[in-house]
């Protein structure tokens, strides 16, 4: 760890705690130290580290991102994202500007009796939903300095509880726009539980301002109670020259049912882990990711999943369309517990090359204790099929449309898996008018 590293993020650290001293609670003090101190000892990933060996992010020891402790809604830049980033008016919407809530921009609709969607600050004022214990996330892991720093720095956050037997109608889109001028960096937390049989849909959105690059360092923890169901999506279209680096913890009991999202177009660097605990019987999880880098853009997509229980259910599927001198980073490891007997996990991951400079990097994993499972992984990386680009041009078809044709249907799987149409029709849209970074 180099000092300017170190001095960088100290002093933005003591400016923060000193700023934050009067209202937060000794618990919360204390957790911000120990993760700072953390953060410290681990230091920026390098490739030495294996989990970060196809990740370059010394960007982030040579800049001194400052971390943002006020906003301001002037000028009309954070607006115009946010009309941006909007998907549906029936919604339910909160929306955080450089990692600070927003109330007047957030609309809240009639909930269910007990259900609430708010912000992570207000609920530790509150004393709500045994932040103490919840806010803490593992860090043994060398790798994990990231969600060291980003709990050294938690403040602000989507907060959502759902009750037993509940079901939210419409769903939860969280909107996170960075706006401030300079190298900036801001670090979301989002706690999402949902009690027994309860139901819920929860979309995030990350976009930013052009110009210089800032950085996105966001955690979101979601605990499912038993027969619990949660439809997650992830719309990353931060700006080209931004990072993004970001980690989903999903605890699931018996019965759940977890389904991922997660479609990224923005950001210079994009680092997105998913990690699942299945810790009961009879849970299913489905993970789908769609990751389309063009220029020099980078982009890393991590999962782990822990199946500890007998009896339960994966699939997943990741596809990535690599155009210009663009990089992709796939690792996927499943993970059977001895005890996990009559496991089914299937993960496939596929990567489609536009160009000859690009490149991916895949490491699809099976790690297996229990004797009694079905466990499959494959992994192809490959260029548009020649044979169906000379069917379709065979038949009038233009050789640019023909091209986008065979992208369109190759990520189109990925987006049908959505459920929600205000979601799909904005992907689509997205497919429709390019194959690299849209204007959304």
């Amino acid at each position: 760890m180099i000092a300017t590293e170190n001095d960088a993020y100290q002093e933005s650290f003591q400016q923060f705690q000193s700023e934050q001293s009067s209202t937060a609670p000794a618990w919360l003090a204390e957790l911000r130290q120990t993760a700072m101190n953390r953060f410290t000892q681990l230091g920026i990933p390098t490739k030495r580290i294996e989990d970060w060996r196809f990740t370059n992010v010394k960007s982030l020891a040579a800049k001194p991102y400052r971390n943002v402790q006020s906003i301001s809604l002037s000028g009309g830049e954070a607006e115009a994202l946010l009309e941006k980033a909007k998907l549906d008016e029936s919604f339910h919407r909160l929306v955080f500007v450089n990692g600070h809530f927003v109330s007047q921009w957030s609309t809240e609709h009639e909930l269910p009796e007990g259900a609430v969607i708010g912000n992570l600050a207000s609920a530790i004022r509150e004393e709500a939903g045994d932040l103490q214990n919840r806010l803490s996330v593992e860090t043994d892991d060398e790798a994990a300095a990231f969600i060291a720093l980003n709990t050294a720095f938690v403040n602000d956050g989507a907060f959502v509880e759902i009750p037993d037997g509940v079901t939210v109608d419409h769903p939860i889109h969280l909107i996170f726009l960075s706006v401030e001028a300079g190298q900036t960096a801001s670090h979301p937390r989002n706690v999402i539980r949902l009690g027994k049989g309860s139901r819920a849909a929860v979309v995030e959105t990350y976009l930013g301002r052009e110009g210089e690059g800032y950085f996105t360092n966001a955690i979101t923890q979601v605990d499912l109670d038993e027969t619990a169901f949660l439809d997650h999506h992830k719309l990353q279209h931060e700006q080209t020259e931004s990072l993004h680096i970001a980690s989903t913890h999903v605890d699931q009991k018996e019965s759940s049912e977890f389904r991922s999202h997660y479609f990224s177009f923005g950001s210079l660097m994009a680092r997105n882990e998913i990690n699942l605990m299945l810790d009961g019987e009879q849970i299913e999880s489905t993970l789908n990711g769609l990751y389309m880098p063009t220029g020099e853009q980078l982009m890393d997509c991590r999962t782990r999943i822990d199946h500890a229980r007998p009896h339960c259910n994966t699939y997943e599927l990741y596809k990535g369309i690599l155009d210009d001198k663009a990089k992709g980073v796939f690792n996927g490891k499943i993970f059977v517990h001895q005890d996990a007997q009559k496991t089914d996990a299937k993960q496939s991951n596929q990567a489609l090359l536009l160009s000859d400079d690009a490149v991916v990097n895949t490491k699809p994993q099976l790690e297996i204790y229990a004797d009694d499972v079905k466990c499959t992984h494959g992994a192809t990386i490959g260029e548009l099929d020649e044979n169906s680009l000379y069917y379709l041009r065979s038949r009038g078809v233009s050789k640019d449309l023909a091209r986008k044709m065979l992208i369109f249907a190759f990520a189109n799987d990925v987006v049908q898996g959505v459920e929600i149409p205000a979601v799909r029709q904005h992907l689509e849209t997205i497919l429709l008018s390019s194959h690299g970074l849209p204007d959304v």
